[in-house]
C-alpha cells in the first residue's frame, strides 16, 4: 500500500476512534475530520498541569473545600457550547513560525500560540461529581461533541477558569470520529489476527462510506464521459443543489468525483477531487 493517512492524531493518554485511509482512501481524511468528533472524558479541578492532561507536571493548585452543585458545573459548561475561542496547549502539534509548540514547550521556551475558533455542538455531565477532601479536588466525568481543531484538554482547561479553579483532563476516549464508532473499530491485535485469518477485508470501507452526508448526483454515461475529463459542469444541471457545498457524483454507484461551484465562474462547477477515471 504506497499511501496510509489517519483521521486525527490522538494524545499519548487518550485512546479511541483512530480512522485509518488507505490508498484512495487519503483523498476523503479532509472530509472524515470535518465530520465531528465525539469523546468522553473527565474534568478534575485543584490542579493545572503542564500538559492540561494527567502526564504532565503540577503547575499550579487550590484546594477545593466545598463541592460545587450540580447546577453549577451544568451552567459552566453550557457556556462552553457553540462556537468559542481556543488557545491551543504548549504541547501540542500547531505550528508557530514553523516549529511545533511542543517543540518550544520541550526547550523550554514560550510563544504567543494563534487563538482559533472551534465549535462545541454538545457538552454533557454524565455521572455523579466526587469531591475528594483528602487530595482537594473535584471531579466528573462528561460528554463532548465537537468540529475539528477542538483541544479537549484545553476544553478541561476553560470550564475550571469558569469556576475559577485550576483545573485538567484527567481521562479521555474518542468514541466516534469521521462517522466510526467503537464499535465500529479494531485494535492492533485483533488487526493482526484478522490479517492472519484472511478476513481484514471484511473491516475496510469504501470510499463512498466518507460522503455519505454529502449531496449527491447519479452521472448519466454522457456526464460520466465529460467528469471523468474533468470537464466544468453548467449550474444549470444542479438545480435544488447547495452549490457552495461539494456534491459527490456517482456514476454506477461508484464515487467519481467531487464538483463544486467554481469561485469566479458562478454558472460552472469545477472538480475538487478526482476519485476514478474509469
Amino acid at each position: 500500500m504506497k499511501k496510509v493517512g489517519h483521521g486525527g492524531t490522538l494524545d499519548p493518554d487518550v485512546e479511541g476512534v483512530l480512522p485509518i485511509c488507505l490508498g484512495k482512501g487519503t483523498k476523503v481524511i479532509e472530509y472524515l475530520t470535518d465530520s465531528g468528533k465525539e469523546y468522553i472524558g473527565e474534568i478534575t479541578l485543584g490542579k493545572a498541569t503542564t500538559t492540561e492532561d494527567a502526564s504532565g507536571e503540577i503547575i499550579a493548585e487550590k484546594r477545593v473545600v466545598e463541592p460545587f452543585s450540580d447546577q453549577e458545573v451544568d451552567e459552566a459548561m453550557k457556556k462552553m457550547v457553540g462556537n468559542i475561542t481556543q488557545v491551543p496547549p504548549m504541547y501540542s502539534a500547531v505550528k508557530v513560525n514553523g516549529h511545533k509548540l511542543y517543540e518550544y514547550a520541550r526547550a523550554g521556551k514560550e510563544v504567543e500560540r494563534p487563538q482559533r475558533i472551534v465549535l462545541i455542538k454538545s457538552y454533557r455531565r454524565i455521572d455523579a461529581t466526587r469531591f475528594n477532601s483528602t487530595e482537594g479536588t473535584f471531579s466528573w466525568r462528561f460528554a463532548v461533541e465537537c468540529g475539528k481543531g477542538t483541544y479537549i484538554r484545553t476544553l478541561a482547561v476553560d470550564t475550571g477558569k469558569l469556576l475559577n479553579f485550576p483545573a485538567y483532563m484527567s481521562n479521555l476516549e474518542r468514541t466516534a470520529s469521521g462517522g466510526f464508532h467503537r464499535s465500529d473499530c479494531l485494535n492492533l491485535s485483533q488487526v493482526k489476527k484478522e490479517v492472519e485469518a484472511g478476513t481484514m477485508a471484511a473491516h475496510i470501507y469504501p470510499i463512498e462510506f466518507a460522503v455519505q452526508g454529502f449531496q449527491r448526483k447519479d452521472l448519466t454515461t454522457t456526464l460520466f464521459a465529460k467528469v471523468k475529463n474533468g470537464v466544468f459542469l453548467s449550474a444549470a444541471d444542479f438545480e435544488n443543489y447547495d452549490l457552495d457545498e461539494p456534491v459527490a457524483l456517482f456514476y454506477e454507484d461508484r464515487l467519481i468525483s467531487l464538483y463544486k461551484l467554481h469561485p469566479g465562474k458562478k454558472e460552472w462547477l469545477k472538480p475538487i477531487k478526482v476519485f476514478r477515471i474509469e
